[in-house]
């Protein structure tokens, strides 16, 4: 089954049919108050879709990134080469097989695609920053985000003719990220949001908030060649693509921010834990050795107000929403701040004080609010061991098969430890 998010379906209505949003939403009650709560949200609106003459799905032809759907098969669609990993083998029943991964991209969006077994040799083929063609994927989820996966059916045309992608990748940094742009670029296409109408669709936006909590760093060994997570072998360390190596090290620090809506978990890896301390990388692992001097850091920066670009995550475990940062500010401008809140003011959007939608716009929520550990990354994606990484209580399951296609890798959470948690102002405070 094609599987489309609430937020997609209203987006593509609203392309489609030139109705505002608001219009859209009360059509979509309206249809569930008809059906007596017979139908769900997206149900509703699948129907009022149907009824408007707007087709949700292409389920043929080459598609943008933005269109590819959980559910679909024999997919066709192409997208520039932003990151490749390693392949890694494992065996199953005795069976030995291999997977590997890699990042595409176009203007419309960005994700996962996945080779099982004989298609992971297709990954020699090409390098970052080639365009890359996909014919006869399917599309699953894993984790909350949507990723194409590759099987003996599929083909990959390398740099095909007639097809451009006009977005740039960012060479490796010391720590070995890529990127699609500059953080100035970032913050000209984010979207800014309050934490509380944050969605698991939102893939570049910007939150401005409070850091109300901030937890330890965790310290992983990467290969100084090219800075992907290194194993541990014995006495030394072992890299997947150079062998043998004397490992680096690399790290990913949690913290909550808090704007006043509500609050969410952010994941800062290495460049943007260290824009987020205004720390150099030297200065950093000294703290990995001496783990208690790293308190005055954390103190210094609870009550701190930062902006954060990034993509937002489910989590599964916890039902709840998180946050991997591309881009983080410390030195926020004052005045530009003022100025786009009294832009968004109630005043501004027509709303009446003292109404009914003047309380819903300041949004000060009593509600419980859950705290937890955290992490944050830099300005780019995260591979699937710097999630591990993030939050340690995620763990790789070996990869299975059903009867047709290859699953793909899961993961699964535990509840966060006790031990992890800093003390932290109590809620009726906040």
């Amino acid at each position: 089954m094609i599987k489309m998010a609430y937020p997609e379906i209203i987006e593509k209505i609203k392309e489609a049919s030139s109705i505002a949003e608001s219009e859209i939403e009360e059509r979509i009650k309206n249809k569930m108050s008809m059906l007596s709560g017979l139908i769900s949200k997206e149900g509703a609106a699948y129907i009022v879709a149907n009824e408007l003459g707007v087709k949700l799905v292409q389920t043929s032809g080459m598609l943008q990134i933005k269109n590819v759907l959980v559910g679909m098969r024999s997919v066709e669609t192409a997208g520039k080469v932003m990151r490749k990993f390693p392949i890694n083998e494992f065996e199953r029943n005795g069976k030995p097989g291999k997977v590997g991964s890699f990042i595409i991209a176009d203007e419309s969006g960005q994700l996962r695609v996945t080779a099982w077994h004989d298609m992971t040799d297709q990954l020699s083929r090409f390098s970052e920053g080639d365009i890359v063609k996909i014919i006869g994927g399917y599309v699953r989820e894993n984790n909350g985000a949507k990723e194409i996966h590759l099987n003996s059916n599929s083909k990959l045309v390398i740099n095909p003719e007639g097809i451009t992608i006009n977005i740039k990748v960012m060479p490796a940094g010391a720590d070995g990220q890529t990127g699609t742009g500059t953080a100035q670029e970032a913050m000209q296409k984010a979207e800014r949001k309050k934490i509380s109408d944050l969605t698991e669709s939102d893939s570049n936006i910007e939150i401005f908030g409070t850091v109300v909590q901030v937890f330890d760093p965790r310290f992983y060994p990467v290969c100084p060649q090219c800075n992907r997570k290194a194993e541990q072998t014995g006495s030394g360390f072992r890299c997947a693509e150079h062998g043998a190596i004397e490992a680096d090290y690399s790290f990913v620090i949690n913290a909550f921010i808090d704007d006043g809506s509500d609050n969410i978990r952010v994941v800062f890896f290495r460049n943007q834990a260290l824009n987020l301390f205004k720390q150099t990388k030297e200065q950093m692992l000294a703290y990995k050795n001496a783990p208690e001097t790293f308190d005055r850091l954390k103190t210094e920066l609870l009550g701190e107000q930062v902006k954060v670009i990034g993509r937002v995550t489910k989590n599964e475990m916890f039902d709840r929403l998180e946050m991997i940062a591309r881009v983080v500010f410390r030195d926020i401008e004052p005045e530009q701040e003022i100025a786009r809140l009294k832009a968004s003011s109630p005043a501004q959007q027509g709303i009446s004080v003292g109404s009914k939608e003047q309380e819903e716009y300041r949004d000060i929520p009593e509600k419980e609010k859950e705290l937890g550990a955290a992490g944050d990354q830099e300005e780019d994606r995260d591979t699937p061991e710097e999630e591990e990484i993030a939050d340690p209580d995620k763990h790789m399951k070996k990869p299975e098969e059903d009867p047709e296609d290859p699953e793909e890798m899961e993961e699964i959470k535990e509840p966060d430890k006790p031990e992890d948690r800093q003390a932290i102002p109590s809620i009726d405070d906040i």
